[in-house]
């Protein structure tokens, strides 16, 4: 692919694709610490399957690595440089084009979020009503970026939730 053709290409990924991210933060964006999740919400988790099930879901190698393996019921991409036998590997480029032709769910990590915002035209925010100290990674602001609130629900912890929480949904 050259030059010419990645410019074009990008004009028409701003106008035509079809990226859907999803993510919870906490009250300041934080999205992780150590490779994981700081935090334990069963309400989030099926409010996030519930989104990504029978669809297409792509991720950086550090999301990948830190899920028990393919989510089920789920077409998993991974975001590498590096082929691996246990996921489909594609490039940015290639999920590019994936999501001229179907949706595609982007859910994570912070620098992946980064990477796909500017072609990103719907985003499921859950805010998770806590500080995580420590946090080494973020959601991606925002503010600027031409998204409008839609809809928002807040939500009581449940049984099997440290917080309560605020699910958003965001398009452009």
């Amino acid at each position: 692919m050259n030059i010419i053709h990645i410019f074009q290409h990008r004009l028409l990924c701003e106008v035509d694709t079809m990226f859907t991210m999803i993510f919870a933060c906490d009250l300041n964006g934080a999205i992780g610490k150590d490779g994981d999740l700081p935090w334990r919400q069963s309400s989030d988790l099926q409010h996030f399957k519930r989104i990504t099930m029978s669809k297409t879901i792509a991720m950086g190698r550090k999301t990948w690595d830190s899920l028990p393996g393919k989510l089920p019921g789920r077409r998993n991409i991974v975001l590498s440089r590096t082929p691996r036998e246990d996921v489909e590997v594609l490039s940015f480029e290639d999920i590019l084009e994936l999501g001229d032709s179907e949706e595609v769910l982007i859910i994570g990590g912070g620098e992946i979020y980064k990477l796909f915002l500017e072609h990103t035209k719907e985003i499921h925010k859950t805010i998770i009503a806590t500080e995580v100290e420590g946090a080494d990674a973020f959601a991606p602001s925002l503010e600027g970026e031409g998204f409008h609130l839609i809809g928002e629900r807040f939500v009581d912890a449940g049984p099997r939730d440290e917080h309560n929480m605020i699910f958003q949904h965001w398009i452009r």
